[in-house]
């Protein structure tokens, strides 16, 4: 059995002579070679643990007769029990090594030997912090724990005085050691300022000179909240490495769509942790960020989650950018550089900026813009009209006021409708968008004779949407709901039916996910002051809790 689940002989040498060379690693050959080879030991050291676990103690010296000078040589090397898994796996193999009953003077040594490396390996700073890990290890052996000092808070010490020379003139090639020096250290909070100190310098180089395994352990740790940095310091990490920026954001979004939330606020303290829409200040960053929203948005279909999590991120970037010093302010075009500005401005412009009187002026002159845009104008490609249809859908709190404007205001509807049929039908191919518009028209003429009635049936809802010739179509379906679900918020007698509608809408046309979103969004946007508000809050919180575990 022992000869089936064997370590390759080859690895096992190889490591060996690997931990020969490096000793206690105290040059800086060494050191550098021991950073580069961590992330493979550390996997041939699972191996070997998965081997020892099935053999006994006597076995396991037979089968791998160096394997005592092997892990006592590692357990020694503070670059290797610093870095991740690798020194609970060291531990892990040494217990199976332990005579839980020696029988000679040999395996007394041996065990006094084990003993003695194990209370090397728990009196590092890492594991005088997890008590349950360490008095797992401690009874295993039967031995009480020791105050020994932390070998690597030494190491540590020595790193950090670097910090003190990047105010001079350093070598590229001696910042890039240094940063591969910290691979296995990162996370310990001593190492923290020279952490930080490495990803403010710049240097006069003008290629990067940090290595990339230091930038991309950096991101992981940062991510996995295992290292806290300052804003600048993980600002830069990001400009500085692209694929640690592609893999916040992608982090970011996982997280979101992973978990199911009641309220934007949810969202966006979510968002705001990620320090995302604060690095996005940078116009470099918050277009790198914005292309991964727009790539994932189409590969999930215009998800209504995806879209809400762009919406809240668009606010917060807005918010961090307004608050940004004068001095350091990059214009608003830097940011949105091939879009027309005039509708960018308009769409930045942020509904409470304005008086509620002025919304629909606000509105048609969005509208009329956009119109101009898309049709008035040769759109080159379909690529083209994505983009600004991208752009409008970030801002997407504009359309919910619309659609609102619609039913309560005095306005002229076609510029609005018109705004609402681009964003559900951006493309207006065989007159689609044209023929989306003719059949929000008709229901929302249907939908306004019913406004001021204070007593409604689902039958009288139903009958607004029967003029409708093709509702299964997909840009019809939603432009639709959107009106309903904002009538039976917003009308007066809409509230005594608008949970029994709301179920009905779903359950025939498969729009929840749609519908919850347009609910939370509300519930995020209107005031709450007044009566009428206040009731509107309260049915938007009781449709939103029984709506929610049917996403």
């Amino acid at each position: 059995m022992a000869q089936d689940t064997a370590v390759p002989k080859l690895n096992f040498e190889y490591w060996l002579e690997k931990a020969m060379e490096w000793g206690q690693a105290t040059t800086l050959e060494s050191q550098k070679d021991v950073c580069l080879h961590l992330p493979q030991l550390q996997e041939f050291l699972h191996q070997i643990y998965e081997t020892l676990q099935r053999m006994d103690s006597i076995e396991a010296i037979q089968q791998f007769p160096l394997i005592g000078q092997l892990l006592g040589r590692l357990c020694w090397n503070p670059f290797v029990i610093g870095y991740d898994e690798s020194q609970k796996t060291l531990m892990w193999c040494l217990c199976c090594l332990y005579s839980s009953e020696p029988q000679n003077p040999v395996e007394l040594k041996a065990n006094s030997w084990i003993r003695s490396l194990l209370c090397h390996l728990l009196s590092s700073s890492k594991w005088e912090s997890n008590e349950a890990e360490t008095s797992t290890f401690i009874s295993t052996l039967g031995y009480t724990s020791a105050d020994y000092y932390c070998h690597l808070v030494k190491n540590v010490s020595i790193l950090n005085m670097n910090c003190i020379y990047f105010s001079l003139r350093v070598s590229a090639s001696r910042v890039n050691a240094v940063s591969l020096f910290c691979l296995p250290l990162i996370t310990l909070p001593d190492l923290t300022p020279l952490v930080e100190t490495l990803l403010l310098y710049h240097g006069g180089a003008s290629k990067e000179i940090l290595s990339s395994e230091f930038l991309e352990a950096v991101n992981e740790a940062f991510l996995k909240k295992k290292i806290s940095l300052p804003e600048s310091a993980v600002f830069s990490l990001w400009l500085r490495h692209l694929p640690s920026l592609e893999k916040a954001t992608l982090h970011l979004l996982d997280q979101l769509v992973s978990i199911q939330f009641n309220s934007l606020e949810e969202v966006a303290c979510v968002i705001k942790d990620s320090l995302l829409p604060q690095a996005a200040s940078h116009p470099a960053i918050f277009r790198i960020v914005n292309e991964i929203f727009k790539n994932t948005l189409l590969e999930a279909d215009r998800s209504p989650e995806v879209m809400i999590i762009i919406q809240v991120f668009t606010q917060l970037f807005l918010q961090a950018h307004q608050n940004e010093n004068k001095q350091h302010k990059f214009p608003l075009k830097a940011y949105f550089p091939y879009h027309h500005q005039p509708l960018v401005t308009a769409l930045l412009r942020r509904p409470f900026e304005l008086p509620t009187t002025h919304w629909s002026q606000h509105l048609k002159h969005i509208s009329d813009m956009l119109k101009a845009l898309v049709e008035d104008t040769n759109i080159s490609s379909l690529s083209d009209l994505f983009e600004i249809w991208f752009l409008v859908a970030c801002f997407g709190e504009w359309l919910d006021i619309a659609a609102e404007q619609l039913l309560k205001a005095a306005v002229e509807p076609d510029a609005l409708l018109w705004l609402l049929a681009f964003y559900y039908c951006p493309q207006n191919e065989n007159q689609q968008r044209t023929q989306t518009m003719v059949e929000a028209q008709a229901v929302y003429n249907h939908l306004m004779m019913l406004f001021s009635c204070t007593v409604l049936s689902v039958k009288d809802l139903e009958a607004a949407v029967q003029s409708v010739t093709d509702i299964d179509q997909c840009c019809n379906q939603h432009i639709i709901t959107h009106l309903l679900t904002s009538f039976l918020l917003f009308s007066s007698g809409g509230h005594m039916i608008a949970e029994e509608f709301i179920y009905h809408i779903t359950e025939t046309t498969d729009t929840s996910k749609e519908v919850c979103s347009l609910l939370i969004r509300t519930a995020c946007r209107i005031n709450h002051s007044g009566e009428e508000n206040q009731r509107t809050v309260k049915l938007l919180n009781e449709l939103i809790k029984k709506l929610t575990p049917k996403v």
